[in-house]
């Protein structure tokens, strides 16, 4: 994990700081394990991790204004300066503006501001501390800094409405540890703490202006071709040194059982739109994308692309074609990573302690496989289907703006797929029903849903899309926790609905639409912990903020058409030089493992759940723990069982043993006290209040 870690104090708590530190409990000055000190007393600011050089960068203009960009930013040191100049009246939007995924941390004076991102990917939290306020880009070690204890209220909500961001609010797993939204700044002064939104949001009031298709897929374009040159125009990074050769082993398969990537930079190649989008434009861009010349094959133009081939699972062979024919460009190095019964979910529940919760631990294995055999730096396509197609709840918008034939398209695909003529009717309906339906009413139905175990919902595509009609619905592990859970979290909504000025201020598509892909990102960044390859990073150009913006800007007509994002990808690439695709380049793929039982053979999955199973009533009450095996059991026998939620179950189960079997703490000068969930998991009836 790579974080950065500061505080702001008070004028009277600046006297206790030492050295760049704070004094800890019984009088020690604390530091970050493992840290870069960045700028120092009174309001010092670290870099924690394995941070690359060019990855670290501090512009001062004096002593008491300078700014700090950690990550991968396509800014120049004197855009840099520019934008503390800039900063020092207030403005924050551009700080966030420049290419590239990374974190401004901004001093002006006593007032510190740091910049979170619009996608969630790059979060910023924070949490009292020494009279102050300490804030991090993770929230384990604001955890540990103040030794908090679980959030069953947060955990709660993460499994019964993950996507209601009126559920989780600012909370995070972490008692007294706060998340400030996407979109918006935390800004300190002098210890006191302000959460502002630097991004407009479009009124309820007024219809939004009609935008011209072509200009915002063009705008899309350029702003993924300046997310991928940000990336090419860094510096290359060579990982260690391989330490020599292993009989019965090539270069290749000597670095990936080592957990070394490739030098130079690479990308997935799936066959779908997004992952070869990114793919051909890293291939076509000038300067040299793929191996570092001197190492490797010594070519320096070539891109590595990475397609694993899954053999466990059917129904993928159109888009696996489909990736071996764009590896026929000749600027691409193609290798295929192959997957059995052992890389399927729940096949290998080892890894890594994460920062948060998330679904995505079951499948870090069968990551961790793909990214071993890929480059230094890698391209991924993750967040595309978020930031491009159109969530059902947009049909509402449309509705809203008075633009119903827009609708006819994406019902009549709807139709088409279900083979009902009452399809057309249903969806109408059900979209209408949203256009009219307040937020708070919305939350309130939610809540009442929770309280009384209402789960079923319709099936198939059109089931689907009728159930993500609304303002907010239950998550797919909600039918799994208890009825004290439940309750819990239809208080916190219905706290939610009652608080002064409820509502997004947005209309219901594009409001359910942000809360989905904040929740991939935070998934994404789970992922990324824990499927780690030293010395690798992997790149989501689609998460950056200046995409995300641009994709913003698509007109919802154009979203709502069928096959919509691989339209948008597929111009993107014409209009940087790229054609020639192969047939069928777009197409959906209907084959997936996510839903998978916990596989038998070799990799005994299903065993090693049901050994994680918690016993009794499962951490602080949340989930009846004899359901859950027994459901386990059932699934892996082959019946017919709801598996969604599963998934969230079983990572929230890993997760809390990784927390609690840790050893240390991310702090030095602490008492061996010092760390986040000092008692455990302490099972009672009462846990949750804690976190209400």
């Amino acid at each position: 994990m790579r974080w950065l870690v500061g505080w702001s104090s008070t004028a009277s708590g600046a006297a206790t700081l030492g050295s760049a530190g704070a004094l800890g409990h019984d009088g020690e000055t604390v530091h970050p394990v493992g840290s870069q000190l960045l700028w120092g007393d009174p309001d010092p600011l670290w870099a924690v991790g394995d941070w690359r050089p060019d990855e670290v960068r501090v512009i001062r203009a004096d002593a008491q204004n300078r700014i700090a960009v950690l990550g991968t930013c396509g800014a120049t040191d004197e855009e840099l300066r520019l934008g503390l100049f800039t900063a020092r009246g207030g403005a924050l939007r551009h700080l966030t503006a420049w290419p590239g995924s990374y974190t401004a941390v901004v001093q002006v004076g006593r007032r510190i501001t740091v910049c979170g991102d619009l996608a969630g990917a790059r979060p910023v939290f924070h949490t009292p501390w020494a009279g102050g306020t300490a804030y991090a880009t993770a929230a384990l070690p604001l955890a540990d800094l103040i030794e908090a204890n679980l959030d069953y209220g947060h955990l709660a909500a993460l499994l019964a409405a993950p996507d209601v961001p009126a559920a989780v609010h600012d909370s995070t797993p972490y008692e007294g540890v706060r998340r400030i939204p996407p979109g918006h700044a935390l800004i300190l002064r002098t210890g006191a703490r302000e959460v502002a939104g630097y991004e407009q949001v479009a009124s309820l009031a007024v219809a939004a202006p009609a935008a011209d298709p072509d200009r915002a897929v063009d705008a899309v374009r350029d702003a993924l071709v300046e997310a991928v040159r940000a990336r090419l125009s860094a510096p290359r990074h060579v990982p260690d040194i391989d330490p020599g050769p292993v009989p019965g082993m090539g270069p290749a398969e000597r670095r990936a059982a080592r957990g070394m990537p490739v030098p130079g930079i690479g990308a997935d190649l799936s066959g779908g739109p997004a992952s070869g989008t990114l793919a051909l434009l890293a291939a076509g861009l000038p300067g040299m994308p793929g191996t570092v010349l001197g190492h490797g094959t010594g070519a320096g133009e070539r891109l590595l692309a990475v397609t694993f081939n899954d053999l466990a699972v059917g129904g993928r062979e159109a888009e696996l074609e489909r990736a071996g024919s764009l590896a026929a460009n000749p600027r691409l190095h193609h290798v295929v990573v192959t997957g059995g019964e052992d890389m399927l979910p729940y096949a290998d529940l080892e890894g890594p302690l994460t920062d948060e919760p998330g679904p995505s631990l079951v499948h870090a294995a069968r990551h961790r496989a793909r990214l071993a055999a890929g480059s230094a730096d890698h391209f991924t396509g993750y967040g595309a289907r978020q930031v491009l197609d159109a969530h059902p709840a947009r049909l509402a918008d449309l509705l809203m703006d008075r633009k119903r034939r827009h609708l006819v398209r994406p019902v009549a695909a709807l139709a088409k797929a279900d083979g009902s003529v009452m399809v057309s009717a249903r969806v109408y309906g059900a979209a209408r029903r949203l256009a009219r339906t307040p937020y708070r009413a919305g939350v309130e139905s939610l809540a009442e849903r929770l309280m009384r175990r209402r789960f079923d919902e319709p099936g198939g595509a059109v089931g689907a899309s009728l159930a993500a009609l609304s303002w907010a619905r239950p998550g797919p592990a909600a039918r799994w926790l208890t009825g004290e859970a439940l309750a819990e979290v239809s208080v916190l909504l219905q706290g939610a609905a009652n608080r002064s000025g409820v509502g997004p201020g947005q209309r219901p598509g594009d409001y359910r639409a942000r809360a989905v892909l904040a929740r991939h990102a935070a998934d994404i960044r789970v992922l990324e912990q824990a499927a780690e390859i030293r010395s690798q990073r992997l790149h989501a150009p689609f998460l950056d903020n200046q995409v995300v913006r641009a994709c913003r800007e698509l007109p919802e007509a154009l979203r709502v058409r069928p096959g919509a994002r691989a339209t948008i990808l597929r111009t993107v690439l014409e209009g940087a030089g790229v054609a020639d695709l192969p047939p069928g380049w777009g197409a959906p793929s209907h084959a997936s493992s996510a839903g998978r039982p916990p596989p038998r053979g070799r990799g005994g999955g299903h065993a090693r759940v049901d050994r994680g199973a918690p016993p009794g009533r499962g951490p602080g009450g949340l989930v009846e723990a004899r359901v859950v095996r027994k459901a386990v059991r059932a699934a892996a026998a082959g019946e017919p069982l709801p598996l969604d939620g599963l998934a969230d179950l079983v990572s929230l189960e890993l997760w809390l043993r990784r927390l609690l079997s840790r050893r240390g703490t991310c702090w030095t000068g602490t008492p061996a006290r010092a760390r986040a969930v000092p008692a455990g998991i302490r099972p009672m009836r009462g846990a949750l209040a804690s976190g209400a």
